[in-house]
């Protein structure tokens, strides 16, 4: 029977939509590891920088994150080459996603302490999802699980060579041999301890943390949490810097009460050295936002400097010692910096060494007669170090090079080149635990203006 005319239908409250289920847990810290793979690869981003993008994971998801990254890119040419020996056919062009999942999820399996089956059905959830790769879940599973099956052997194959992009492998090959070459890149494939640089009684502060002192005076630390966390980083008794770049400040000597500057200073780890020693530091950067770090960094840790947003190269007065730590390469940082190698060329050596150049044009200017003058970069390359020395001494006769010697710092013995300069290498301090080894590659020179 028909309802009559404006008879109520009967009331039934609508149903509230399903909200989705939550993502299975690790997956959105590895998609998280996934774009900044593809930042570095695809859009040539640093990684530090796009760590620093907001997220809304968890302080445990957000290192999950980067720790996946940071490995794919450290470890990318043996990723890649036992990804191409399971892909006869190769992968479809135009699906970067694919290709990164794959490798992110390789890295997971053979580098990292994480359940297979995680890392397998996130990689495979995550290519289901997409609809310009669903049709290759089959492909990524079958990929993966015999990378679990066979990586025993696949981890014995390894050369770390492999894991040097090829513009810088020959470079070194040329310029250490290659069995430095192949230390440097055993030391590189691990990522480094955390090392501070401490204001007062680091025998003591090293117990407190339970860290180890180096040779050169650095604490070492493998930390566990994050660095705010740490006991006395709120008093500002301690700052992060990596043994090797905490050498060159040093190299000055005793700055009490002269006028220091510090060129290129940003984030401002030697200009806390040079205070810290009693110095008066006029701290110099171009870029303000890094000098708002800086400026940051002084005042957690209760020093009072000059800070100065201008181009070194504009800068003016004179100064009793300048410490001069250039914009370069940064090959030397690899162990911290896994994308330089991927973001790097040789095309940028030979742009940063002329830019070198003009800095170091300006020192003799800048300093008084007399006054010291220390140039480094963390770089490897020789154009960006010896190469840069050797230039400046043959064009300015006001300047000339103050040799360091391996006995005016504890521990520098085997960095001290025959010709004075300083060259530290990832490869030095060689350790049982991979991770307590190394520091960064360094190159630092003194000079002395005589007239």
């Amino acid at each position: 029977m028909s309802k009559p005319p404006g008879a109520r239908r009967p009331f039934f409250p609508a149903r509230k939509p399903k909200a989705p289920p939550p993502p299975p847990p690790g997956l959105p810290a590895r998609r998280r590891a996934c774009d900044l793979v593809e930042a570095v690869l695809l859009r040539r981003r640093p990684l530090d920088e796009a760590l620093e993008e907001p997220t809304d994971l968890s302080a445990l998801d957000w290192a999950l994150a980067r720790k996946i990254a940071a490995t794919t890119l450290r470890r990318l040419g043996s990723i890649d080459r036992l990804l191409a020996e399971r892909l006869a056919k190769g992968l479809p062009e135009g699906l970067p996603r694919l290709e990164t999942v794959l490798r992110t999820a390789a890295c997971q399996i053979l580098f990292l302490d994480v359940p297979d089956y995680a890392a397998v059905d996130t990689a495979v959830r995550m290519v289901e999802a997409n609809k310009k790769t669903q049709g290759f879940a089959g492909l990524t599973n079958a990929v993966l699980r015999g990378l679990t099956r066979d990586r025993e052997a696949d981890l014995a194959s390894l050369d770390p060579l492999d894991d040097l992009a090829p513009w810088l492998r020959e470079r070194w090959i040329a310029t250490y041999g290659e069995a430095t070459t192949r230390a440097i890149a055993a030391a590189v494939i691990h990522e480094p301890p955390l090392d501070l640089t401490v204001k007062a009684d680091a025998a003591g502060r090293a117990k407190r943390l339970g860290g180890t002192l180096l040779p050169t005076g650095s604490l070492r630390l493998l930390p566990d949490g994050a660095v705010p966390d740490l006991e006395g980083f709120d008093e500002g008794a301690w700052w992060v810097q990596d043994a090797a770049a905490a050498l060159p400040a040093r190299l000055l000597g005793d700055v009490r009460g002269l006028a220091v500057a510090d060129l290129c200073a940003a984030p401002g780890g030697k200009t806390a050295q040079l205070a810290s020693a009693g110095a008066h530091v006029t701290a110099v950067d171009r870029n303000p936002r890094r000098l708002e770090r800086l400026a940051e960094n002084m005042a957690r840790l209760k020093l009072d400097v000059a800070i100065r947003a201008v181009d070194a190269l504009e800068l003016d007065g004179t100064y009793d010692a300048i410490l001069l730590d250039a914009p370069c390469a940064a090959t030397g940082t690899l162990r911290g910096h896994p994308d330089v190698t991927h973001l790097k060329s040789a095309a940028d050596v030979d742009g940063l060494a002329r830019l070198q150049a003009r800095l170091l044009d300006r020192l003799a200017d800048l300093l008084k007669p007399g006054g010291r003058a220390v140039y480094c970069t963390c770089s490897l390359e020789p154009e960006e170090g010896e190469a840069q020395i050797a230039a400046l001494l043959a064009r300015e006769q006001r300047l000339v090079l103050d040799p360091i010697t391996p006995d005016e710092i504890p521990g520098i013995t085997d960095f001290v080149t025959p010709a004075g300069h300083l060259r530290t290498l990832p490869s030095h301090w060689p350790h049982d635990e991979p991770r307590m080894a190394g520091l960064d590659g360094f190159f630092a020179a003194r000079l002395k203006r005589i007239a």
